[in-house]
C-alpha cells in the first residue's frame, strides 16, 4: 500500500500530525505534577540537545536569526502550555490550530497589504467555531482559551519569521537554534516566575522523552524529511489534521467530552484551517508553515 515515497512520506506526516495532537494530552496530564514554563525548559531543553547531536549550527547569521524565530516560539509554547492547566486539551488543540488562520493577517500586516477574500472568510468561520467551543452563554473565553489565543497569535509571528529567514538555512540546524533559544528563555522565566527549577520527577519523565524526543525532535524531522518528498502545500493540508487528534487524543485519554455546540464548533475550526491551507497565496508563508514547530 505504501510502496513509493510519496506514499511514505504522506504516512510519516500523518504519524507526525498524530504526534503533534497526542501532545496536548500528554502535556495536560503533566502539568499535574510540574509548573508549565518549567515543562517548556526541559522539553525543548532535550529537543535541542537531540537535534544538535544531527546538526550542528555554524556561522554568526543563523544564531541570530534562529533567536528571533526562538523568542517568538517560546512565547506561543509558554501561552500554550500555561493555557492547559486551565482549559481541556482537545480545546487548546483546536485554538492552537488557529494559528494557520492568524498568519495571512499578520504577513499582510508586515507586507502592508489586504488579505485574500478566502482568508477572510476562513477566519470568520474559525471565529464562530471557537464561539460555539467555548459557550454561546456571554462568550466567555477564560484564561486559558485566552492564553491559547494568545498562542496562537505568537505562532502566527514564528511563522512570518520563518518566512523571511528559515530558507536562508538548514532545516535541522535553524531549528535547533530556536528549540535552544526557546529552552534558555524558559529556564529563565521559570527561575524568575514559578521558584527554584529542579530536575523533574519520574513522573513527568515520560511525557518529556515523549515530547522533547519524540514531538520536538523525532516528529519535526519526519516532517521535513516528509515535505522535500511531497512538497510544502500537501505537508500543510496534512498537518492541518493535527487538532482533530488532539480532540481525538483528549476524547479517548482524558474522558474529555464536547456538547452538541462544541462538535459544530470544532468542526468549523478544523474547516476554516484546510480553507486558509488550501487557498493561502503566500508561498513563503506556506512554506515556512509546513517547517514549523508550532504544532
Amino acid at each position: 500500500m505504501f510502496s513509493n515515497r510519496q506514499s511514505q512520506a504522506v504516512l510519516a506526516l500523518v504519524g507526525a500530525a498524530f504526534l503533534f495532537g497526542a501532545t496536548f494530552v500528554v502535556v495536560k496530564s503533566a502539568l499535574d505534577s510540574m509548573e508549565p514554563i518549567e515543562f517548556v525548559a526541559w522539553r525543548f531543553g532535550i529537543g535541542a540537545l537531540v537535534l544538535l547531536a544531527l546538526a550542528v549550527p555554524r556561522g554568526r547569521a543563523i544564531w541570530g536569526h534562529g533567536a528571533v524565530a526562538g523568542v517568538a516560539l517560546f512565547g506561543g509554547y509558554a501561552l500554550q502550555t500555561a493555557g492547559l492547566e486551565t482549559t481541556a486539551a482537545s480545546s487548546s488543540a483546536l485554538i492552537t490550530g488557529l494559528y494557520v488562520v492568524l498568519t495571512p493577517f499578520v504577513a499582510a500586516v508586515f507586507s502592508r497589504r489586504r488579505p485574500s477574500p478566502w482568508v477572510v472568510l476562513g477566519a470568520v468561520i474559525a471565529f464562530s467555531g471557537v464561539a460555539l467551543l467555548t459557550g454561546l452563554d456571554g462568550f466567555d473565553l477564560g484564561a486559558g482559551n485566552l492564553l491559547t489565543m494568545g498562542c496562537a497569535l505568537a505562532f502566527a509571528i514564528h511563522i512570518v519569521v520563518l518566512a523571511h529567514y528559515a530558507h536562508r538555512h538548514p532545516v535541522i540546524p535553524f531549528t535547533m537554534v530556536q528549540t535552544a533559544v526557546t529552552a534558555a528563555l524558559a529556564f529563565v522565566t521559570s527561575l524568575l516566575f514559578e521558584g527554584a527549577v529542579a530536575l523533574p520527577g519520574r513522573e513527568v519523565w515520560a511525557a518529556l522523552a515523549l515530547t522533547g524526543i519524540g514531538v520536538t525532535a523525532g516528529a519535526f524531522v519526519l516532517q521535513v524529511w516528509a515535505q522535500r518528498i511531497v512538497g510544502a502545500s500537501t505537508a500543510a493540508v496534512v498537518l492541518a489534521a493535527e487538532p482533530a487528534f488532539g480532540v481525538a487524543a483528549g476524547w479517548v485519554v482524558l474522558g474529555e467530552r464536547l456538547d452538541a455546540a462544541g462538535w459544530v464548533g470544532a468542526g468549523l475550526i478544523v474547516a476554516a484551517i484546510f480553507l486558509v491551507v488550501t487557498r493561502q497565496r503566500d508561498q513563503a508563508s506556506r512554506e515556512a508553515e509546513a517547517v514549523s514547530l508550532a504544532h
